[in-house]
């Protein structure tokens, strides 16, 4: 495995049998942002060496409060080029490709996702996160995801369940009744980080009315604990 001296501290707690599987493994992640940054540098410093990032986004300025890549410097930059960067600069050896694009129905083919041990989702777009959800569960690989990480302040709520058993979270009951009118669903179990608290925000947003406040300490819960289910699963 090369000089992996950093992943030191992680094998004394998972075992090296562990972290050759980590090692194996082939992962992609749909979204980089508050939630996906997070998840992306945990794998890469937990020892996860085959990671694909997908993201069709520019950091913008509205980014620098939660999202790990985001900084005064890398503002106007393709996020998963700055991601790829800093992954690289934590284990150069890793093979981390970095996609900018969007995943969506159309383009659903290109991920060559049977391909993959774990897929992970951190989107926003409800009709994209469907069919993400839909199509990634007929696939061999294990799936996780992401529910909406906005308006929430109380790391102590995060949780983790079964999709179809995830309460309080209007992205969930979104997401479900969507698939209600659509006919679809998903073909296996998916795991999901979520959280039932919902906070009113308080301040006015210049973005539009569907923006909601974010913070930094509750969207990188939320990317660490997808994390953890990876290694969790391979212990």
């Amino acid at each position: 495995m090369g000089d992996e001296s950093f992943l030191s501290r992680t094998a004394l707690l998972v075992g090296d049998e562990a972290m050759q599987r980590i090692a194996t493994r082939k992962v992609i992640l749909f979204g980089v942002g508050g939630v996906g940054s997070w998840c992306a540098e945990a794998l890469v410093r937990s020892g996860v060496r085959r990671l694909t990032i997908v993201d069709g986004d520019i950091v913008a300025p509205s980014n620098v409060n939660r999202q790990l890549m985001a900084t005064s410097t890398t503002v106007g930059r393709v996020k998963v080029e700055v991601m790829r960067e800093r992954l690289l600069d934590i284990s150069p050896e890793a093979e981390i490709t970095a996609l900018h694009t969007t995943y969506t129905p159309d383009t659903a083919e290109m991920f060559q996702l049977a391909d993959y041990d774990y897929i992970i989702d951190a989107i926003d777009s409800i009709p994209d996160k469907v069919h993400l959800l839909c199509y990634a569960s007929t696939m061999k690989g294990r799936v996780i995801s992401s529910m909406g990480a906005a308006r929430k302040v109380d790391t102590a709520q995060v949780s983790v369940t079964e999709f179809w058993k995830v309460q309080g979270c209007p992205l969930a009951r979104a997401l479900r009744k969507r698939m209600k009118q659509t006919n679809q669903f998903p073909a296996k179990k998916i795991q999901c980080v979520y959280s039932p608290e919902q906070l009113p925000n308080r301040g006015q947003s210049a973005e539009g009315s569907r923006t909601n406040g974010t913070l930094v300490h509750v969207t990188a819960l939320f990317g660490l604990t997808l994390a953890g289910l990876v290694l969790k699963n391979e212990m």
